[in-house]
């Protein structure tokens, strides 16, 4: 893996390679999904296993990589893991939380996003969108979302006369 693997924390404008990620969260890039996954992701809206947090999961998964390596029986996890018997607990009564949460928790690369980047160009709303505004009660969006669209055909018909 090494520098090939990178993490961008976009708040903080830091790109991590593996050895940062290891020194940000205790755990290889690999363990980051089972990682959150126990800690939670308050970003992406899941909360992780109570009792569970950065140190705890940073040396159970410093020394199992997945949580399917994890014992089940505490007494055989490793001895520098403190309070083992009640994470064990809280990982296996919660374990199928924990795998939904390690499942969101992973990028998915098989999943088709878009063709090409014009596919992903704005090209203004739906024609149902003053009805989906209407639904969810935002009379006001309609307007901007209008504005925001003649903003961009006058960028890019500067951009036009610039070339």
């Amino acid at each position: 893996m090494g520098i090939r693997v990178v993490q961008l924390d976009r708040r903080r404008d830091i790109l991590r390679d593996e050895a940062g990620v290891v020194a940000k969260f205790g755990v290889k890039p690999r363990s980051i999904p089972d990682y959150l996954a126990v800690v939670g992701d308050s970003a992406d809206g899941f909360p992780g296993l109570p009792g569970w947090g950065p140190k705890a999961a940073a040396l159970t998964l410093s020394q199992y990589a997945r949580l399917e390596d994890i014992p089940k029986d505490w007494r055989a996890w490793h001895p520098s893991i403190r309070k083992a018997r009640p994470l064990s607990e809280s990982l296996f009564n919660g374990w199928k939380d924990a795998l939904l949460f390690r499942t969101l928790a992973t990028l998915r690369l098989d999943v088709p996003v878009f063709e090409t980047v014009d596919d992903l160009r704005w090209k203004g709303p739906r024609q149902d969108f003053e009805e989906y505004c209407r639904r969810m009660k935002s009379s006001g969006l309609p307007g901007r979302v209008t504005s925001a669209k003649a903003m961009r055909s006058l960028d890019a018909s500067q951009k036009d006369r610039r070339i």
